[in-house]
């Protein structure tokens, strides 16, 4: 089928009724945690994981990826009204966003918020549905070695990016695959690191644990804080940005939706990076920089429009090559996997429903979230008014009930909860999780692809360095390995994120 004919199969899926009412399930209560400070869409995911293994996979994936990139729509209103991120990548918004509410322009600061996440998220789909066919269709020709070769650079990444130091992370990948090979050996089936207990034969679930790495640990660690919220009280009026604020804002847009994109692709680009550079970028191209700090509109124009963007380009590696490029992306694919459903170059191939039902509903999503933030603004300054000794004790009820409810088992709640706890010393030590789930979803197949590349070389690594592209893969990790142990490197090395 062509593009159009595709187009149009997709939305004949992503407007079917419920598939609709999934999206908007997803994206409004993406824009609810997006909201409330603490959550963020990774805990909101492992949340909400549970009740996806009762409805269709098409319609599981599209209300996931509606709490996505609806918590990018949302974390810029607590940035611009309390000075408060609601998620990570919203961190730069306050830095502008609270400037311009202070001076009286909190209206044009949420307006140009929503404009540009809407044109970043159509601009990412836009490349997500061009780009992603080409490369699936390349992927096929990809191997074992070349998988592998894949994957461990996609962690090497992650790892060099991570906002902390490189060898907590390098331990907490580490462990991920450690516990990813907990269970029955696939080919000789025999029991690994199971300890005789009967429930850890089929390993430890996906989705008892990240609710307690992303869930619990967050209310156990914002139970200690104090928050404070001091919402901005003056009427919110005039959403829709000026012609000069048009004008001021069109350059940044553009950037961050191409930047975003394309940083999105990269494994453990994302969101948070995008928008941080996208700043940088902005003051620095900027005329008057000195307005930077004081409430100027490109702050918050282009750091929302990139964090929007790189949503969609997250989903190419996932999609076609099924390499998550960040820990959002990990869970979506471990949402795939538990419904049956391997991602990569095949997936166009055996469902298209999916790929291009999830593709397709990312236009209608990102239409919603339009109407739903601006109209909505002053809903959700009433929902950040919810006390958390209201909110933390039902996330809590929610994710006991949620954990209990995937197999009734009472092993799934006690996982959850020592992977609540383990979470929350993780985040007191200033250990990474995101490492962690990454390596832990794509444990087993790195282990089935290095199984596979042996068996083809007669157990010789050399396989790994006479294909090109595992070569130029493994090489480039190890080059990411070892950097750190060189000063010029260390002092250039970005600050990461997710």
């Amino acid at each position: 089928m062509d593009l159009f004919s595709n187009l149009v199969y997709g939305f004949s899926v992503a407007l079917h009724p419920t598939n609709l009412l999934y999206c908007f399930i997803g994206v409004f209560i993406g824009t609810l945690i997006g909201v409330l400070p603490g959550i963020g869409p990774v805990g909101a995911m492992s949340l909400l994981l549970p009740t996806t293994l009762h409805i269709s996979p098409v319609g599981a994936i599209i209300m996931l990826a509606g709490i996505y990139y609806g918590a990018m729509y949302g974390g810029s209103t607590t940035s611009i009204l309390l000075n408060i991120p609601g998620e990570a990548a919203s961190v730069v918004t306050c830095l502008e966003g609270y400037q311009m509410a202070l001076r009286g322009r909190a209206g044009p600061a949420l307006g140009i918020s929503a404009f540009g996440s809407f044109i970043g998220g159509t601009v990412s789909i836009v490349g997500l549905m061009l780009v992603a066919p080409s490369l699936a269709e390349g992927a096929l020709k990809f191997g074992p070695p070349e998988y592998f070769s894949l994957m461990v650079l996609g962690m090497t990444l992650l790892i060099y990016l991570a906002s902390g130091s490189i060898p907590k992370a390098l331990m907490m990948a580490v462990f991920g695959i450690i516990l990813g090979l907990i269970g029955i050996d696939p080919l000789s089936g025999a029991q690994r690191f199971t300890f005789d207990i009967l429930e850890l034969n089929d390993g430890i679930g996906l989705v008892p644990m990240v609710m307690g790495l992303f869930g619990i640990s967050e209310v156990l660690l914002n139970v200690e804080q104090s928050l404070r919220r001091e919402i901005f009280q003056t009427k919110i009026r005039g959403l829709l940005p000026t012609l000069q604020d048009w004008k001021n804002s069109t350059g940044p847009i553009t950037r961050g939706s191409l930047l975003g994109f394309f940083l999105g692709i990269l494994p453990g680009g994302g969101a948070l990076i995008s928008s941080f550079v996208s700043y940088a970028i902005e003051k620095r191209v900027s005329k008057n920089p000195e307005r930077f700090g004081q409430g100027a509109i490109e702050g918050v124009a282009g750091p929302e429009t990139a964090n929007n963007s790189a949503t969609g380009g997250a989903f190419i590696p996932l999609l076609t090559l099924g390499i998550p490029a960040n820990v959002v992306m990990a869970l979506l694919l471990g949402a795939l996997l538990i419904h049956g459903m391997q991602p990569g170059p095949m997936l166009l191939k055996n469902h298209p429903d999916l790929f291009w039902g999830v593709v397709t509903s990312m236009y209608v999503g990102n239409g919603l979230l339009l109407l739903l933030n601006l109209p909505l603004i002053g809903l959700w300054v009433q929902v950040l008014k919810v006390p958390y000794r209201l909110l933390f004790p039902l996330i809590l009820l929610f994710c006991l009930i949620g954990a209990y409810s995937i197999n009734y088992s009472a092993t799934d709640v006690l996982i959850m909860i020592g992977c609540g706890v383990l979470g929350y010393l993780m985040k007191k030590f200033e250990y990474e999780g995101a490492p962690l789930v990454l390596a832990y979803v794509l444990g087993p197949m790195l282990e089935m692809a290095l199984r596979q590349s042996l068996t083809m070389s007669n157990g010789s690594f050399s396989i790994f360095f006479t294909r090109p592209i595992s070569a130029i893969g493994i090489i480039a990790a190890i080059l990411l390995v070892v950097s750190p142990l060189f000063p010029w490197v260390r002092k250039r090395r970005p600050a990461g994120g997710k």
